[in-house]
């Protein structure tokens, strides 16, 4: 139902280690979460959106002289839990099936203080993007199908570490080296974001665009989603995740 775009991408980056930068203004992600949906009724409405869960209760800290991250003691208090809703939903599924759905709009801060409905995470923390997928059931007791009408993926390959800034050196020269938007940086002529002008090694670029091909449903179901209404401001409740209890499975 639901493939991850560019998978051979998202698998060199996770060999590595992926790292996505978090910052108070906010940062796109890159690679680009990315999927191509299969299967969905054409004539029905769905909404999808993503959320970001911790991959366990640490901290960590990154190790240069063995380029490795070690555990650094017990997870900060959690960030606020939000999700992202894609900007075209409600759609109908023929619409979705058509063409690869992109989260390109989506962006990551650790400013527990936002107030743009960006991704809130913690900084040397690991966390799973999910992706997931509501039918808007026109029904009156919607409520009693939120189970069958609620699926929730996971793609081990886009797990990641929040940083502010990259810390293994060859993420950030594959970033470059893949990333659409670093001409500047392959160049040798650094690009201006945000009106500043970064520096190697802890440069950062525009984050647009990837992904990869196979995928994981999560066995969690979402007993209090309310659909048969359009996106709002205030998210819909989504399945908790025990900090050491993640686990993958099939639905």
């Amino acid at each position: 139902m639901a493939r991850l775009e560019m998978g051979n991408l998202w698998e060199e980056f996770n060999r590595l280690g992926t790292e996505m930068i978090v910052t108070k203004a906010g940062r796109r992600m890159f690679p680009t979460f990315q999927v191509k949906l299969s299967g969905l009724d054409p004539l029905a409405d769905y909404v999808l959106l993503m959320d970001f869960v911790p991959l366990d209760d640490k901290r960590y800290r990154y190790a240069f002289h063995s380029s490795s991250w070690l555990v650094a003691g017990r997870a900060d208090p959690a960030a606020p839990g939000r999700v992202h809703f894609h900007p075209d939903s409600p759609a109908k599924g023929a619409q979705w099936m058509r063409q690869i759905v992109s989260f390109d709009k989506l962006k990551l801060t650790n400013n527990l203080l936002d107030d743009n409905g960006h991704i809130i995470l913690n900084s040397m923390h690991r966390y799973q993007p999910r992706f997931h997928v509501v039918l808007v059931d026109p029904r009156r007791d919607s409520e009693r199908f939120a189970h069958q009408n609620f699926k929730s993926f996971s793609f081990p390959e886009t797990q990641f570490m929040a940083v502010t800034a990259y810390q293994n050196h060859r993420i950030t020269q594959l970033k470059i080296a893949s990333n659409p938007f670093a001409k500047g940086f392959r160049d040798g002529e650094p690009e201006p974001w945000c009106g500043a002008t970064l520096s190697l090694p802890q440069a950062t670029t525009q984050d647009k665009g990837f992904s990869a091909p196979r995928f994981q449903p999560l066995p969690y179901p979402a007993h209090s989603v309310y659909v048969g209404a359009k996106p709002r401001a205030s998210p819909y409740p989504l399945p908790a995740l025990q900090p050491d209890g993640f686990s993958y499975g099939q639905q």
